[in-house]
């Protein structure tokens, strides 16, 4: 399926009004950034960038997507033809997906003409400040919740297409599973679900419910406990299954007193190894406010999809440079207030001492990289219009979880603050 109209129409009026010009074809660098965190948050998980690259590779305008064009006037039919032949054929670079980000950090660089690179500029940011939205939150939610479980339940708490794209960038962000099918399919992320309510409010009694459930999926399963009474529930549930009950999950409730009771009954019971798992509107805080409480693992739905109240990232895509008549590199920047930006092609160092960062060192890549001690940033990503295989796939997002554990040990512990703050790290121009 082409992801040609997953796009603004001034991208499009823009190449219109370039190739009238005679400017489309000149070589252009953009930037995608973000000028500032979300709430204060002292870091943010980059996410999307393999989806990104699948996505990019998808972009053509077929018969369908051009007459669309054509009927409605949007375009010149010079550009219409144009387009017919369109395939992105520049090159693609920037941060790992999994990495931090901090103001001003360059998360992708797009290089090609300046006709192919700006039509990308909808699609790189509707992935990106999505998906690095919901994934700088979840990351949060894990930093708050220690080595315990966390799955991402929120499918029905947002677009059909973003409960896919939200439940990949928890499962990078450190999320053990999800509730949703497709993101298992299309990316590899762990599946997981058993019952809602309406499966015990069916059956005739609780017992029966129970007993159904474990005849269908084995005595290992998660009963769900608060339909009616949680404490009577909690005992039917032993007795149907027996002391090797898997889990119980609460969705209800003052979720602090409620595991300490359930905990408490449960081992009364004889059921020590019994698990816990809470699913009430949880995000951040409130998986810290259970931090001594009994609780076993935690499911997340709104709260994740939405990026814990910051739905997007604010990220941006700039033009930062282009050629000259002379074929000549020219910087470029807006001096807009609040929004100016930094020109020139850009790369990235994450300096450390001790083996923890101590800032995001931004240096222009024609100057060439300072001999300073850190972690080089910026990897190829798609090279003359074909994406690296190492971040596509079930492998990419494998890959990008990992990557997201190992950079975010980098920073200092300052960064998993819940509490409102600037960032860990200062970001420094060279």
């Amino acid at each position: 399926m082409s992801t040609a109209l997953l796009t603004d129409q001034y991208e499009l009026t823009m190449l219109d009004a370039a190739i009238g010009s005679g400017r489309h074809e000149r070589p252009c660098v953009f930037e995608v950034f973000a000028r500032r965190l979300p709430d204060s948050r002292r870091y943010g998980v980059v996410a999307g960038t393999g989806r990104l690259l699948e996505l990019v590779e998808q972009f053509r305008f077929g018969d369908e997507e051009l007459s669309f064009l054509s009927r409605n006037s949007i375009v010149s039919p010079t550009t219409i033809e144009w387009l017919a032949n369109y395939r992105f054929a520049g090159d693609i670079s920037g941060y790992r997906e999994g990495d931090a980000y901090f103001p001003g950090s360059p998360v992708l660089t797009v290089e090609g003409s300046f006709a192919e690179a700006v039509l990308l500029e909808t699609l790189a940011l509707s992935v990106l400040n999505y998906d690095s939205a919901v994934a700088s939150a979840a990351a949060r939610m894990v930093s708050a919740a220690g080595a315990r479980p966390i799955a991402e339940m929120g499918s029905r708490r947002t677009g059909e297409r973003s409960a896919v794209a939200s439940a990949r960038a928890a499962y990078i962000a450190g999320f053990s599973a999800t509730s949703n099918l497709e993101a298992g399919r299309s990316w590899g992320v762990p599946t997981m679900g058993t019952a809602a309510h309406s499966f015990t409010l069916l059956h005739d009694s609780e017992e029966e419910a129970f007993q159904a459930q474990v005849d269908a999926l084995g005595p290992s399963t998660t009963l769900l406990v608060d339909t009616y009474d949680v404490e009577n529930a909690v005992e039917l549930a032993v007795k149907v299954a027996g002391t090797g009950l898997g889990a119980v999950r609460i969705d209800s409730g003052d979720l602090a007193t409620q595991v300490a009771s359930v905990r408490a009954q449960l081992d009364s019971l004889g059921a020590t190894k019994t698990r816990i798992t809470v699913t009430n509107d949880l995000d951040e805080h409130a998986i810290a406010a259970l931090r001594a409480a009994p609780v076993d693992s935690f499911g997340v739905g709104t709260s994740v999809v939405t990026g814990s109240g910051h739905p997007a990232a604010g990220m941006v895509y700039k033009l930062v440079a282009h050629h000259n008549d002379a074929g000549e590199w020219v910087s470029v920047a807006k001096k807009s207030t609040a929004k100016a930006t930094v020109g020139g092609h850009k790369a990235a160092i994450r300096t450390m001492e001790h083996g923890i960062a101590t800032s995001e060192l931004i240096y222009q890549t024609a100057e060439g990289r300072p001999e300073v001690d850190g972690r080089d940033l910026i990897v190829p990503l798609m090279t003359a219009g074909t994406a690296d295989a190492r971040w596509l796939g079930d492998g990419g997002t494998l890959a990008a979880r990992d990557h997201r554990e190992d950079a975010l040990a980098e920073l200092p512990q300052t960064a998993f603050r819940l509490s409102r703050g600037e960032p860990v790290l200062p970001t420094l121009y060279r």
